[in-house]
C-alpha cells in the first residue's frame, strides 16, 4: 500500500518512488508484477499524472521497473542485479575501511552522510 503524506517536506514523487523501490526490494512486488498505469495510480493516490510519471521514470532509470509500451510497466529482473551490485560495493567498502583502520561506527556515519547528501562521498 502506498501512502503519500501531503504534509511531508519530501516531494510526493519521491515518496512514491521510495515506497515502490522498497516494495520491490523486499519482494512485496515480485519480478514481473505489472504496475498500475500512471493515470490509474495518480487517480488512486490523488496525485497529478506528471508526479506519478516522474516517479516511474526514476524507477525505470534505476533499473527497478521497465515499461513495455502499451503493455504497461513491470517490476524488472534488473532490480535484483542492482541489489547484488550494492552488496558487492558494500563488501568492497567494508574491506577498505577495515584496511585503513576505520571503526564500524565511523564507517556507518560515512555511508549515512553519503546517502543523505545525495552526492557520492568525496575521496580523501
Amino acid at each position: 500500500m502506498i501512502v503519500i503524506d501531503a504534509n511531508s517536506p519530501t516531494p510526493p514523487y519521491e515518496q512514491l518512488r521510495v515506497q515502490v523501490a522498497r516494495q520491490i526490494g523486499d519482494h512485496t512486488l515480485a519480478v514481473g508484477t505489472r504496475l498500475p498505469t500512471v493515470r490509474q495510480l495518480a487517480a488512486d493516490l490523488g496525485l497529478a499524472v506528471n508526479t506519478v510519471g516522474r516517479a516511474y521514470r526514476e524507477l525505470e532509470e534505476a533499473g527497478l521497473i521497465e515499461t513495455r509500451g502499451r503493455a504497461g510497466s513491470f517490476v524488472s529482473a534488473a532490480g535484483e542485479k542492482g541489489r547484488e551490485r550494492a552488496q558487492r560495493a558494500a563488501a568492497d567498502y567494508a574491506a577498505v575501511v577495515t584496511s585503513v583502520g576505520i571503526d564500524v561506527e565511523e564507517a556507518v556515519r560515512i555511508v549515512r552522510a553519503a546517502l543523505t547528501s545525495g552526492h557520492p562521498a568525496a575521496a580523501g
